[in-house]
């Protein structure tokens, strides 16, 4: 009994850190998508959402931190640390603003690659929250990309590329901290960009060759109405709730919730699951955008309940 109790407790614990992550960077996106500039309030929204609910959801969650902090330190004392970022203070907000003042200069004639490798190491080295920073960091590679007109939705992402390398990729930062030398750093980001555009290519046909087998299974099924509409949205949301869904259509609740259970029964959807049961994962659609590079499924390849297999991630 224990053991279920501390795999549940997991599971809900990395659902609640998807579910953030994917709040937070939805706000991001759109705020980019309409028009408004990157700003320090924005970025200090974002980690709030990031880490609402998370052991990182402290008082200095939502704001620059005001505490020291040590990265690659064995025992946690500064003397020990790979590197120290600056301390807390007056310098550290006007760095941070002029980090995103750097992000919006969308006219500049600047290579979109090279500006935002060089403002990821910036980011990264500054260091501004106490907690989630790669994330944050990551993310604004893509929020810079769509500033400078480099891609027009945000599906590329190079979080897992980078994070498969890890040890390289803070051997790189830190290189350009002791030499200076932005050439091998920028030459590595470049790399990580292309395969992680290719990447989203696989996972992109994946996800469509999903949502045409989820319609295939409608249609077999007679289903029609809000069910077919709920289909449609998990393209875009792959973890749902009644009254999202209810939000959406301008549908009640009690004609949403049957449509979903549909979608259960169907092997659609899978759940429900976090503490109050209200959520509901499209458990093919979800691996095919969480899956670790290289092993997305294949757009033939079967749904997950014609394999019986069970959802890994949730």
């Amino acid at each position: 009994m224990a053991s279920d109790a501390t795999e549940i407790s997991g599971r809900s614990k990395e659902l609640q850190e998807v579910l953030n992550y994917i709040e937070a960077a939805t706000l991001a996106y759109d705020a980019v998508e309409q028009g408004r500039t990157m700003n320090v309030g924005l970025l200090e929204t974002v980690h709030a959402i990031l880490v609402r609910g998370t052991d990182a959801d402290t008082e200095q969650a939502g704001r620059v931190r005001t505490s020291q902090v040590a990265i690659g330190s064995p025992t946690g004392a500064i003397e020990d640390a790979r590197f120290v970022p600056m301390p807390p203070g007056v310098a550290l907000g006007v760095a941070v603003q002029d980090f995103t003042q750097w992000i919006n200069r969308s006219g500049a004639a600047r290579d979109p690659i090279v500006a935002a490798a060089m403002a990821h190491y910036q980011f990264e080295t500054l260091h501004p929250f106490n907690d989630g920073n790669g994330r944050i960091g990551r993310l604004t590679v893509v929020l810079q990309f769509m500033t400078d007109g480099l891609v027009g939705e945000p599906l590329l992402s190079v979080s897992p590329w980078l994070e498969a390398r890890r040890a390289t990729y803070q051997e790189h930062l830190a290189q350009v901290s002791a030499t200076g030398d932005w050439n091998p750093w920028i030459a590595f980001f470049a790399e990580g960009i292309a395969a992680s555009a290719e990447d989203v290519a696989h996972r992109v046909n994946r996800i469509l060759a999903v949502q045409a087998r989820y319609v295939q299974i409608l249609q077999g099924a007679g289903a029609r109405g809000v069910i077919r509409d709920i289909v449609d949205a998990l393209i875009g949301d792959q973890v749902i709730t009644v009254s999202l869904m209810s939000d959406r259509f301008g549908r009640t609740p009690q004609a949403v919730s049957p449509a979903i259970q549909k979608l259960v029964d169907l092997g659609i959807l899978s759940g429900p699951y976090g503490t109050y049961g209200r959520q509901f994962i499209a458990d093919d659609i979800f691996l095919a955008v969480t899956a670790p590079p290289g092993r997305v499924p294949l757009p033939d390849d079967p749904l997950r309940h014609e394999t019986n297999d069970e959802p890994s991630r949730l």
